[in-house]
């Protein structure tokens, strides 16, 4: 099966990475690895076993274990399921599922079902926003209500401003080896600074090859065979999926949206009190 990192030992390095934030939280912890079709998918466990299910899903280029630091204060209520998702830069392997159709969907049931989940809250967050609307297209039995965080693939940003602000500093980077290109595209996506993302995205950006395929938005006829009560939580300074337009198209086009909630003065990584308020709501 391919390997998305450029060398083995560019893997171990963010693999490190990925093990050193774990043990930084506070938190007690299993593995499990489930087969699915697309790979073997890694989930982080933590929580007591007896609180309700909670599937807690990552953005893009990220992993589990960063999540769930955003989400942190969920493990004191819920069994949570953070789920590294596939072809992404942690302990998962697997081939890209293709975003323009169900693939996504399919994946994240499978999971639920060989983890025998029932009535799961899932809280996808950016990129993890689209595979959450997308597994509630593709089969939502065993979900119970959903909470898109920023999501992706509702409304886009201006495609300028996104090249401009996120792609170039990305791609000057990688060609100059300057660090000083992450911090430009840091500071156009998070709210405040956040040490351990400028350390794994400077070697992500290198020695991982990221997808820049465009994530396909909802049509409406997907949103309204959507019957899950679902929550969305926007940025009103997010450069890629703007706050406003978003839950304006939102209230729309989801017949099950229950409430959404504008971040003020919130970029696209809200800042960590922003993520202890969406906790505790």
């Amino acid at each position: 099966m391919k390997s998305f990192f450029s060398s083995p030992s560019a893997k171990n390095t963010i693999i490190e990475m990925y093990y050193n934030k774990l043990d930084e939280l506070p938190i007690n912890y299993e593995f499990q690895k489930i087969e699915t079709s697309y790979g073997d998918t890694n989930i982080i466990l933590t929580g007591e076993k007896n609180n309700p299910p909670l599937v807690l899903i990552h953005g893009s280029n990220g992993c589990a274990p960063i999540a769930i630091e955003a989400m942190l204060d969920l493990e004191k209520n819920f069994r949570v399921y953070a789920i590294d998702v596939i072809a992404q830069p942690n302990l998962s392997e697997g081939i890209r599922p293709n975003m323009k159709d169900h693939s996504y969907g399919k994946w994240m049931f499978e999971i639920l079902t060989r983890l025998n989940i029932q009535d799961a809250i899932m809280v996808g967050i950016s990129f993890g926003g689209f595979i959450t609307w997308k597994t509630l297209v593709f089969d939502s039995r065993r979900i119970s209500k959903a909470f898109l965080i920023v999501p992706a693939g509702i409304v886009n940003g201006n495609p300028l401003k996104a090249m401009w602000n996120v792609f170039l500093p990305m791609k000057l980077y990688q060609w100059r080896k300057n660090k000083k290109y992450v911090h430009q595209f840091l500071n156009k996506l998070f709210t405040e600074p956040d040490e351990f993302a400028q350390h794994y995205l400077a070697k992500v950006f290198l020695d991982f090859e990221m997808d820049f395929s465009p994530i396909p938005s909802i049509k409406k006829e997907e949103a309204k065979k959507i019957t899950t009560p679902i929550y969305i939580i926007g940025a009103d300074n997010d450069l890629l999926f703007p706050g406003k337009k978003m839950l304006k198209h939102a209230e729309e086009i989801f017949p099950s949206l229950h409430e959404s909630i504008l971040l003020e003065n919130s970029k696209h990584v809200p800042r960590q009190i922003d993520n202890h308020q969406i906790s505790k709501y």
